[in-house]
């Protein structure tokens, strides 16, 4: 493990280059040479269509393999703010407006209003192609390219990572920002306390979009070395082929 990640493309160091990183049912796993390599194509990608650190880009994904990857390697770039696919039109127009997005991540085939949302504006929309042949995990992006190329450079420790919102139960939701420093903290200590190592499997069934599934289950998985298995929500038909097919710890 990683002695002290400051960053999230710290806590992808602790995997050897052909170790399993991120797997999904049926697929071939994404190695962690795979994954970091994915993750800096991607952040030299979203610099091309003008998205810098300074920058929030929303990720509207359905789970699995493409919306872990899709948060690791864009929060290498800017700020992410993973949001729930279910969310309705009105709902999506307030995230998307309290977040100040510069841009949108979202299946390149996908009919949500999220997609009308964003243009409406003037948000980029840039379309998720994932490679179904591929690793799991593994997608490009499709857009347009930005008139003016924002220079590349490595996120630091202090940069927003990752940008949440509470539940709101009780009054407006609140923008909660945690920075890199934040997110490799938290997973490197829940790595040490259930004491992961590189031999450690996890399947996931937990949201995306939400800070258990992102920090405890990917994030303190990875910060071991070990694997992650995303699969597309909990399905109580499924779930045991699912664990006989990953044989997670």
């Amino acid at each position: 493990m990683t002695n002290d990640p400051r960053t999230i493309p710290d806590l992808l160091n602790a995997g050897g280059d052909d170790a399993p990183a991120i797997g999904a049912p049926g697929r071939e796993p994404l190695t962690y040479a795979g994954l970091r390599r994915l993750v800096a194509d991607t952040a030299s990608t979203l610099n091309a269509f003008g998205v810098g650190r300074a920058d929030r880009v929303a990720i509207v994904l359905a789970n699995g393999p493409e919306a872990a990857t899709a948060f690791l390697a864009a929060s290498a770039a800017a700020a992410t703010a993973p949001l729930n696919p279910a969310y309705r039109e009105d709902e999506l127009a307030f995230y998307l407006d309290d977040l100040g997005a510069r841009a949108l991540i979202i299946d390149s085939a996908s009919d949500s209003p999220a997609v009308a949302v964003a243009r409406d504006r003037g948000i980029a929309v840039l379309g998720l192609v994932a490679e179904p042949h591929g690793p799991a995990g593994m997608f490009t992006l499709d857009g347009e390219r930005a008139t003016s190329l924002v220079p590349a450079a490595p996120v630091a420790p202090e940069d927003t990572a990752l940008v949440l919102h509470t539940s709101g139960t009780t009054s407006r939701p609140k923008i909660v920002p945690l920075s890199h420093a934040n997110v490799a903290a938290s997973a490197h200590n829940i790595a040490r306390s259930l004491a992961l190592t590189d031999a450690d499997h996890c399947l996931n069934v937990m949201p995306l979009f939400h800070i258990h599934g992102l920090i405890a289950a990917l994030s303190a998985s990875l910060a071991a070395g070990g694997q992650v298995t995303c699969c597309p929500g909990f399905n109580a038909l499924r779930v045991f082929a699912w664990m006989q097919e990953a044989d997670p710890t």
